[in-house]
């Protein structure tokens, strides 16, 4: 009787051993299977590129060669200024309802006609220069041939009142009329010296906030050549 009460207590004991292993090993936790780190790829888009209106634009100074046999010439445009506005003056633009409609009534006595640009503009001044280098007669573009090309939009020049206009802290004269004449002059001769080329300034009013970099000067200078010239 003994012997069956050590061997119940020992059959307890052993199953409560095998399920204590068993609850061990049921309630163990597993690591997580390592995780290995994808690197990212970031692709960089190349910055925009403004297209150039004129890439093979000349510099100021710099001449085109137009025309062909004995009729040749070559032009530049050699520098520019930029006046926000201007005074002027003239023999034949005097009258007392002219300067009125061009000056405050203080101002009459003076003789000079002030022009203000519209809000936002000012006012570029285009300096041409043009020089016969054949030996016949050689007909000069007009003023209409030259084109301020600036951010996209095209420009034509202002005409002043005469021929005989003077600007204050402006020497020179308006392109096309040399020497104070009245009338544009169509040809320049063949001869030596100052007296083969004519040069002189055009007026543009064009945005104030412009940039010289993409600011251009185009002329069909013929009927066969365009001459493009870069301000900046």
């Amino acid at each position: 009787m003994k012997n069956l009460y050590t061997i119940a207590v020992f059959g307890v004991l052993f199953a409560v051993l095998l399920t204590a292993g068993c609850l061990n090993s049921s309630s163990q936790v597993q690591a997580p299977a390592p995780v290995t780190a994808v690197p990212t790829t970031v692709t960089m888009q190349a910055p925009t590129q403004v297209p150039v209106a004129f890439p093979n634009a000349l510099d100021l100074n710099q001449y085109v060669t137009f025309g062909s046999g004995d009729t040749q010439g070559k032009a530049t445009v050699y520098r520019y200024q930029v006046k926000p506005t201007y005074d002027w003056t003239s023999p034949s633009w005097n009258s007392a309802r002219e300067q009125l409609a061009a000056s405050d009534p203080l101002e009459l006595q003076r003789g000079f006609n002030r022009e203000t640009p519209a809000a936002g503009n000012t006012f570029l001044f285009v300096y041409v220069r043009v020089q016969n280098t054949g030996t016949k007669n050689l007909i000069v573009p007009s003023a209409k041939q030259f084109v301020v090309f600036s951010d996209g939009k095209s420009y034509s020049y202002s005409p002043i009142a005469s021929s005989d206009v003077v600007i204050n802290n402006v020497l020179d004269t308006q392109f096309a009329n040399r020497n104070g004449q009245r009338d544009p002059i169509e040809f320049i001769q063949p001869q030596a010296g100052e007296q083969n080329t004519v040069e002189g300034y055009l007026i543009y009013e064009i945005p104030a906030q412009f940039n010289p970099e993409t600011t251009y000067v185009v002329s069909n200078i013929d009927y066969q050549n365009q001459a493009v010239w870069k301000l900046g």
